[in-house]
């Protein structure tokens, strides 16, 4: 942790300063030591470089275990593509350069794929993950000095409101237990004229088919690493199977998502090796969570303006995406 975090950084109980004791340095990185609230109430332990405010196990476990096993996976600088950027910017719709020495917020940063991207622009980025996939994040992004990386409730952000230019969450808020108050959160933490952009699984008829959903009663119940043991053994032939039928004349596109695989040939620019592993790893993430709540525009539409946002646009871009401005 960098030292210059406490400038931020509030106790997430009583929002007010931490003072950092025991800490022991590595290059002037705090790798471990404690935080405390001003009257000492709280405490909040460094530990391997991160500040950790939530217990070590918690209900986005399987995130932490399947980032931990994916560091790399998804992170342009390793697949030598453009998807994750790709997927940022068409989502966001910032300007690079009006983020260059601001304040960014990624709210759930799982292994750092979209902080690698925005970490790109200049900015100053705070990636925060409720998961132990906070480690994996360190690991790949540990030599950006412009990040500031802990593992945090979204329900209880440990800063004052209104403290970021930026705020950002791709693919996250479906997964917690209540999406509402977890958006309502995070657009708080949204400074006057800054802007926050969310992206969302979408509700609807179609998605309520997905076999996913069928199997989701029984995976998410399952030990984890069982699931990942068994999804490490059938993937390979679901993967075949789903190819296998999209190739099927008129109605092929239909019967592949008929497969509980993640199949993404043909649609992102990867190599056999590198389809496989993000068939493995979404479709982990497809049946292993705890909670998957999708969302539609008009219930995105009522909470960008309960939020007091302006500007607002919720379109469908791959995933649906709201964003805007703080008024």
């Amino acid at each position: 942790m960098k030292k210059d975090f406490l400038k931020i950084l509030r106790c997430p109980k009583t929002k007010t300063k931490l003072k950092l004791v025991n800490e022991k340095y590595l290059d002037n990185d705090v790798i471990s030591g404690t935080l405390i609230n001003s009257d000492s109430t709280y405490s909040y332990q460094i530990i391997d470089s991160i500040p950790r405010f939530v217990p070590e196990s918690n209900y986005a476990n399987n995130f932490g275990f399947q980032w931990n096993k994916f560091r790399e996976t998804q992170l342009d600088s390793y697949t030598g593509t453009n998807i994750s950027s790709n997927r940022f910017w068409n989502s966001t719709r910032w300007d690079k350069n009006d983020m260059k020495g601001k304040w960014v917020l990624d709210c759930g940063c799982g292994s750092g794929r979209f902080a690698e991207v925005a970490l790109e622009s200049g900015a100053f980025v705070v990636a925060l993950d409720y998961s132990n996939a906070v480690d994996a994040c360190y690991l790949n992004l540990k030599n950006h000095q412009n990040l500031y990386l802990m593992q945090g409730d979204i329900y209880e952000l440990p800063f004052d409101l209104k403290s970021f230019d930026f705020v950002y969450s791709l693919g996250v808020l479906q997964h917690t237990p209540d999406v509402k108050k977890a958006f309502m959160a995070i657009a708080d933490q949204v400074k006057f004229n800054g802007k926050f952009c969310v992206d969302f699984y979408e509700k609807n008829l179609k998605s309520k088919l997905l076999p996913k959903f069928w199997l989701r009663p029984i995976t998410k119940r399952m030990d984890q690493k069982k699931l990942f043991t068994l999804l490490e053994i059938v993937t390979p032939s679901l993967f075949i199977l789903s190819e296998n039928l999209g190739k099927v004349p008129v109605l092929g596109k239909y019967l592949k998502r008929l497969i509980p695989v993640a199949n993404y040939s043909g649609i992102l620019p990867l190599n056999k090796e590198q389809l496989l592993q993000w068939a493995l790893l979404d479709t982990f993430d497809w049946l292993g969570p705890e909670y998957d709540n999708p969302q539609n525009t008009e219930t995105l539409n009522n909470w960008m303006n309960e939020a007091q946002m302006e500007n607002i646009e919720v379109l469908k871009v791959v995933h649906i995406v709201a964003r805007g401005i703080k008024k």
